[in-house]
């Protein structure tokens, strides 16, 4: 006999699809809550330093050259051809030593007409000064001479008015007398004012022609100049330090002939960048290392103007410099602000900028996963910089560029 098997229920198959979708929601709302994984960095490639409390010093650096501090430039005062070059750079100089020799025949030519010209104003000075003073003299003999004739004429005229008094002589003989007498001295007077004339004349022609003569002097003496500045000497005892110029090769007014330095004194010229500069004032410490030695000096001057985004320092040296010290050496140097005191401190990372705010990335205490944290500075330094707000004393941060990781917040350092 045949028995019947019961049937099983099943599922209906809505109701697997439900609960599936069910688990997969609540898959992935679990996901979405976890955060993701941080990128791994390698500890060894980046620098991290500890926030620090306590004494800051404020320095900029900048690199630099050599120089002396006096130079003399020795330039062309006229066109001329090197004809002899007797010194070569490098050579020890005094100051009448005897480095080039140029020649130009014009100017040679120039002398010789200064002279010549020179030369005839004072014969024509000479010849004035004889011609005025015998016009004088003549004036003065004329003036002697009326001076007599008036005396004699007032004297007859007194004896011709006492004679008339006694009837000695008539009327007319005595109007006669009188009237030479008046005659005689009105030529003495205008005489007399002819010499003043002539005397001032004399003094007024005699000056002016001196003051031509002395024209022409001066002009003979810078031809002459001119003719002994193209024998070239040193000028000041000291190093021949540069001589740009080749035998047969034609110079104009201006151009450097040589450069003459004094080795002994060397300053210090520094280039600091612009935005770091500001604070720079002479009279500040500063520390030149010339690869042989740090030397310290200080700031002695300061340009009122920037050049190519760098402002040029100068920067006084001692007498006594590292061996191996001279003019042109590159140096680098290092210029100290200002001192701060109890102040919270921490390594220049890549990127700061003085009184500005940045991200960087702290070490989370016992962990080794980097939060990026905005962080506000201070005053700058070469090698650290103030914080102002965002960190606290020990906190470690990575000072290193973290640019590639701009889009996370965080990273592990492994």
């Amino acid at each position: 006999m045949d028995i019947p098997k019961a049937k099983k229920k099943t599922r209906k198959p809505w109701v697997l699809a439900i609960a599936g979708a069910c688990a997969l929601i609540a898959v992935t709302v679990g996901l979405s809550k976890l955060r993701p994984a941080a990128p791994t960095v390698e500890r060894a490639s980046v620098w991290l330093d500890t926030v620090k409390r306590g004494p800051m010093v404020r320095q900029v650096k900048g690199a630099g050259t050599l120089v002396p501090e006096y130079i003399r430039w020795l330039t062309a005062d006229t066109a001329g051809r090197v004809e002899r070059i007797h010194v070569r750079p490098g050579a020890a100089v005094k100051a009448d030593t005897l480095l080039m020799e140029l020649s130009n025949p014009d100017v040679q030519l120039q002398a010789l007409e200064a002279e010549r010209q020179l030369a005839s104003a004072e014969t024509e000075l000479s010849r004035m000064r004889m011609e005025l003073e015998t016009q004088r003299l003549a004036q003065e003999a004329t003036v002697a001479t009326l001076t007599a004739e008036a005396a004699d004429a007032s004297r007859r005229a007194e004896a011709n008015n006492a004679l008339r008094q006694k009837e000695f002589i008539g009327d007319l003989e005595l109007t006669q007398t009188a009237e030479k007498a008046g005659e005689t001295s009105r030529r003495l007077d205008l005489e007399r004012k002819k010499l003043t004339v002539v005397v001032a004349a004399m003094r007024d022609q005699l000056a002016s022609q001196t003051s031509q003569v002395e024209r022409l002097k001066a002009v003979a003496r810078f031809r002459r100049t001119q003719v002994e500045s193209m024998k070239v000497v040193a000028g000041e005892d000291g190093v021949l330090q540069d001589l740009p110029l080749e035998l047969g090769q034609w110079v104009t007014p201006g151009v450097l002939l040589a450069k003459v330095v004094k080795p002994e004194r060397l300053k210090a010229e520094l280039r600091i960048a612009e935005t770091q500069a500001r604070d720079i004032q002479p009279g500040q410490k500063a520390l030149v290392d010339t690869r042989n030695g740090v030397v310290e000096g200080t700031v002695a001057r300061v340009a009122p103007a920037a050049s190519q985004g760098t402002v040029r320092v100068e920067v006084s040296l001692p007498a006594e410099l590292p061996k191996g010290a001279r003019p042109d050496l590159t140096v680098e140097g290092t210029v100290e602000l200002e001192r701060l005191g109890n102040v919270l401190s921490v390594g220049r990372p890549a990127g700061a900028q003085p009184n500005g705010t940045m991200s960087l990335f702290r070490l989370m205490p016992g962990s080794d996963e980097a939060v990026r944290v905005p962080v506000q500075l201070g005053r700058g330094s070469v090698n650290a910089v103030e914080v102002v707000q965002g960190l606290q004393e020990g906190d470690q941060v990575v000072l290193s560029d973290m640019a590639a990781w701009d889009a996370v917040e965080r990273v592990r350092l492994r």
